[in-house]
């Protein structure tokens, strides 16, 4: 007896959740004609997330300690692993990815993927330039609640200027991304900054 196989919109719309997560957690965003980005070129150790900030920001800093795991588990809405640090795609510099449990230890930390949480401080005068070159790259929907400047990129992350520094925080269970979780652990990361 043979069985046909029938997808539903039931069945794909976690699978395309997903791609869309991936895509827009690597940076992978529609870009204008005649757009280009220097980030590919950009070595880690020249990354502005790498440099403590001239302007008196709080230097000791860095995207795995502007949260905390307990901030990470409230906005994740479940427990998740010890952050590892990854490149951060979109800004460069360093990126600090929590995993949700059923994440294989070891997975590549440089690759996005749903049930994480990425977080990413960028410090310095380079910050306000690598805040307004990802809103120039996506769908910016303005949130007035965080910072200076705040908009969700409207897909995954939630992007906060305040100051010279930049944070960029992706809250994707495996239900999807959660606009809600990323503005909870921005707050809570504002906080410290």
């Amino acid at each position: 007896m043979t069985r046909s196989l029938r997808l539903t919109a039931a069945h794909l719309s976690p699978v395309l959740a997903g791609l869309v997560v991936i895509l827009a957690l690597t940076g992978c965003a529609p870009t204008t004609t005649g757009a280009s980005s220097s980030r590919a070129s950009t070595p880690a150790s020249a990354a502005p997330a790498a440099s403590p900030s001239a302007a008196g920001t709080n230097t000791t800093l860095d995207s795995c300690s502007v949260v905390t795991q307990a901030e990470v588990e409230t906005a994740f809405g479940a427990p998740v692993q010890p952050g590892v640090k990854g490149k951060a795609t979109v800004e460069g510099g360093v990126a600090c990815v929590y995993y949700g449990l059923g994440v294989p230890a070891g997975t590549d930390p440089d690759v996005a993927r749903v049930n994480s949480v990425r977080v990413v401080l960028v410090t310095g005068s380079d910050a306000t330039t690598w805040f307004n070159d990802y809103k120039s790259k996506v769908p910016a929907v303005a949130l007035t609640s965080l910072g200076d400047q705040a908009y969700w990129d409207g897909s995954a992350s939630v992007s906060v200027l305040k100051g010279d520094e930049y944070l960029r925080v992706a809250v994707v269970p495996l239900t999807g991304p959660s606009e809600s979780g990323a503005q909870t652990l921005a707050a809570s990361a504002l906080a410290r900054m």
